[in-house]
């Protein structure tokens, strides 16, 4: 899981992509100063690095009903259960992202509910069935920040 070493040209192209995952390879080799091909193949290159994973269209989870988004600290009975926890959540389509962490909770994880009373549904009816000691649930009122990774500095030229 070691880190790419990438040159200005890379940082760049990943720059602009970031902004805009829809814009045209020609437009980022016009910014670039370099051929569309050249493009095409770096942008190969990092897909392949592991660097970029792919692109895709963001649904807004409150625009199409899903009104509540929760994060919930879950304590597992038996901690040797990650596997077997992480796979059945995978089969909750209410979670979107699960993390093992460390601190207080075993995992914590982001789900997305209509409303308050399906929120509850979901951890009574999905959650707790795996095995669960007990969860901590926080409701986000409003998403304040949500960015990419930032690309400042990576090249060898800025160290």
């Amino acid at each position: 899981m070691g880190h790419h070493q990438l040159d200005s040209l890379d940082e760049q192209i990943l720059r602009l992509i970031a902004d805009n995952a829809r814009i045209p390879f020609l437009e980022v080799a016009r910014a670039c100063n370099v051929s569309g091909a050249a493009i095409h193949q770096r942008i190969q290159k990092l897909t392949n690095l592991g660097i970029l994973k792919g692109s895709e269209f963001i649904i807004d989870p409150e625009k199409i009903g899903y009104e509540t988004c929760a994060y919930i600290g879950l304590y597992l009975k038996d901690p040797e259960q990650f596997d077997t926890v992480t796979e059945a959540l995978k089969h909750i389509p209410e979670v979107v992202e699960c993390h093992y962490t460390t601190g207080q909770y075993d995992m914590f994880i982001k789900i997305y509910a209509k409303n308050n009373h399906h929120l509850l549904e979901v951890i009574h009816d999905k959650l707790q069935p795996l095995g669960l000691a007990r969860s901590e649930t926080i409701i986000s009122f409003r998403e304040a920040i949500k960015r990419q990774m930032p690309i400042i500095g990576l090249t060898e030229e800025d160290e």
